[in-house]
């Protein structure tokens, strides 16, 4: 389960309908807009949760480094630090070895989004323009260079208060999003960081209060 909300009893009844079990918890990164059921899943899936080692929640958890592999029956998931949204952001890199060797898709949580990037004035920690930069290196030099057929499942798309500019597309392409994202038209870091930073709307009330109860695991 990535990113799962607060509410846990339909992951539960989806995993039941299909005689399935949660096996793996995965935040995406210290969440803002949603108080996470992460840590009540796992007391009752009795699974980890998994977070990038730079995240610093304090409650139990197992961390990940960029890079890393878990294997998961014929699934393999691949670990990608992404920061830019927030420090600790990831990507999952997801291979179903049924199918063939080469990753199927990646789970791009809060970093690129059908029609848009993450913004990075959310994460709590300031330096807003350097996050920018963090961002501009994890979409163009990591996320980018992956085949253009390779399917995205950001965790949000229009309306969310996480980006600007979404699709309501749930999900998309490599390819059409290097050839229609108005964030990925860019040549240049400072042209990309400009644009990510300009006319940014202020932050939801709750997010400072999410994002601190989603640290200690309340």
């Amino acid at each position: 389960m990535v990113d799962p909300q607060l509410e846990i009893e339909p992951y539960l009844e989806a995993a039941a309908q299909k005689s399935m079990r949660v096996t793996h918890i995965i935040e995406t990164h210290v969440q803002a807009d949603h108080l996470s059921g992460a840590r009540r899943l796992a007391a009752t899936a009795r699974a980890p949760v998994l977070f990038h080692e730079s995240a610093g929640v304090h409650f139990p958890h197992v961390d990940v480094a960029d890079g890393e592999e878990h294997e998961m029956g014929n699934v393999r998931m691949t670990f990608l630090h992404t920061p830019g949204h927030t420090p600790d952001s990831l990507s999952i890199l997801v291979t179903d070895r049924t199918r063939g060797p080469d990753p199927w898709f990646v789970l791009t949580g809060d970093t690129l989004f059908a029609g848009g990037v993450g913004r990075p004035d959310l994460s709590g920690h300031g330096a807003e323009r350097a996050l920018a930069e963090q961002l501009y290196d994890s979409v163009y030099t990591k996320l980018l260079k992956l085949p253009d057929h390779l399917e995205i499942y950001p965790a949000h798309f229009g309306g969310a208060a996480c980006g600007k500019g979404l699709s309501g597309k749930p999900g998309s392409t490599i390819g059409f999003e290097r050839r229609f994202n108005p964030a990925l038209r860019f040549t240049s870091k400072p042209e990309f960081v400009q644009f990510v930073l300009a006319d940014l709307p202020p932050q939801p009330e709750a997010f400072a209060e999410n994002r601190r109860r989603n640290l200690i695991g309340e």
